[in-house]
């Protein structure tokens, strides 16, 4: 076995995948591949995973991530039909009531290198602005210290990797210390805070599979996984920031949206009433390229 290889483990009878991420004598730090999961495991117990046929749980997965990405692109396309017919109001005046939109700007700060670039990939393909950083989750507090002034984003996606720590002795799901990163996300969500207070000036999605769910929130997260401390999918996070971006001002964020169509559910990620960060403007902008002008200044 190498560092990077795909491998799944023969005790879990193959269910989910991972990436090796780092070797230690006889055993291997596991990052997964579909899920937000940070794992251990002795070599011995390990397969390569092109060797096994793809589980049913990576397969559901993958086709939920891939319903709830169309769902996103044709919730897109109704709500610009709907604005345009708004704004013509049955008449044929649509070249002169064409409108641009500004959707809500992403920082996107994740401890997964490939689960970032997978998700500035969804971002682009859904046309939310988006900004990425690889921190890891020890180091998140200290980038958003630095990064929020700088980017000034509507939307901050604070993730990486979590999980309920199987060797700790009298485990406590009420205490932080129970959790691998649930702490360290925790402090992050306050440094955020600080720089914006209010829940609806800077909408902020934090935690990754098993994250403490409550304390994320009561640091001032508004949406967090994972109530159910389960597993969440790599894009779950994605899904939530880009409904808040492209939910107007004027309306809360369609929480029954967002728990219904993660790849998680409910179980996985959860909130509080938060309104959106999309806006219209009029007119549509003009391509200065082409516009023809008549100089007025010496």
């Amino acid at each position: 076995m190498n560092l990077g290889d795909l491998v799944v483990r023969r005790s879990y009878g193959g269910d989910i995948a991972f990436r090796i991420e780092e070797l230690q004598q006889d055993y291997a730090i596991l990052k997964g591949t579909e899920f937000r999961l940070l794992a251990d495991s002795p070599l011995k117990d390990l397969m390569r995973a092109p060797t096994v046929p793809v589980s049913e749980k990576i397969q559901q997965a993958q086709a939920r991530a891939s319903e709830s990405l169309s769902s996103l692109q044709r919730q897109r396309k109704e709500q610009s039909a709907l604005h345009q017919a708004q704004l013509s109001g049955g008449r044929d005046l649509a070249q002169e009531v064409s409108f641009f939109e500004i959707p809500g700007k992403v920082l996107h700060l994740d401890g997964d290198h490939n689960y970032l670039q997978k998700s500035l990939r969804i971002y682009e393909q859904l046309r939310v602005p988006a900004e990425g950083h690889y921190v890891r989750e020890s180091g998140m507090a200290d980038a958003l210290y630095r990064l929020l002034p700088q980017v000034q984003p509507d939307i901050v996606v604070i993730t990486g990797h979590d999980g309920v720590l199987k060797h700790r002795q009298n485990r406590d799901l009420h205490s932080l210390s129970s959790y691998k990163n649930s702490q360290n996300f925790v402090s992050a969500i306050q440094v955020a805070r600080k720089y914006e207070r209010h829940l609806d000036s800077l909408t902020i999605v934090a935690g990754a599979c098993q994250s403490h769910f409550e304390a994320l929130l009561q640091s001032g997260a508004n949406f967090a996984s994972s109530p159910g401390r389960i597993l969440i999918h790599a894009l779950d996070p994605v899904y939530v920031a880009a409904k808040a971006a492209f939910t107007s001002v004027r309306e809360t964020i369609n929480m029954n949206d967002v728990l219904s169509n993660t790849i998680s559910g409910s179980q996985g990620v959860g909130g509080v009433e938060s309104r959106g960060s999309y806006r219209m403007g009029l007119p549509r902008l003009n391509d200065l390229s082409t516009l023809k002008v008549t100089p007025s200044a010496m």
